[in-house]
């Protein structure tokens, strides 16, 4: 199965807005007791979220996850730091890239996958106002086409 498919959960629409997508990479997260619950719920939310790289590792940072419900006392801190699984070299390539100035990691999408939560994190330049209104245009431009041409077939 490609990176970036399986049952998804939720996805951050203001990223692809916001920032201009160079890469993407899949991640494993680790989770605490009721944590999982709450994503198979949905109850995610990764608008403010962000990824940093600390002493060879990397962590989400502010993507809340609800309390679950019926969790009682196993219930977890919302939006703790949470660990990303990836390889050595994944994170060294990381690593590299946000050297650059600009460069920053945001999680995109989080999927079920073979019974486990996956983050979709990408490699993000973030985007100036006119280069926002430069891509409204582009897109207003492109369903004035479209409805001309699908009034055209009829």
């Amino acid at each position: 199965m490609p990176k970036g498919e399986g049952k998804l959960i939720a996805q951050n629409r203001k990223a692809r807005h916001d920032y201009t997508v160079v890469d993407t990479m899949e991640a494993g997260i680790v989770l605490q007791g009721t944590e999982i619950k709450s994503i198979r719920n949905g109850r995610i939310n990764l608008k403010d979220g962000f990824a940093r790289i600390r002493n060879g590792e990397a962590y989400l940072l502010n993507v809340h996850i609800s309390p679950y419900e019926q969790g009682n006392i196993f219930n977890h801190d919302p939006l703790r730091t949470r660990k990303l699984l990836l390889h050595k070299k994944q994170i060294a390539k990381l690593i590299a890239e946000t050297k650059n100035t600009g460069i920053t990691i945001i999680p995109l999408k989080v999927y079920i996958r073979n019974g486990y939560a996956k983050v979709l994190i990408g490699l993000a330049k973030g985007k100036k106002q006119y280069d926002k209104r430069e891509d409204l245009k582009r897109k207003e431009i492109n369903r004035e086409i479209s409805r001309t041409l699908k009034e055209s077939l009829r």
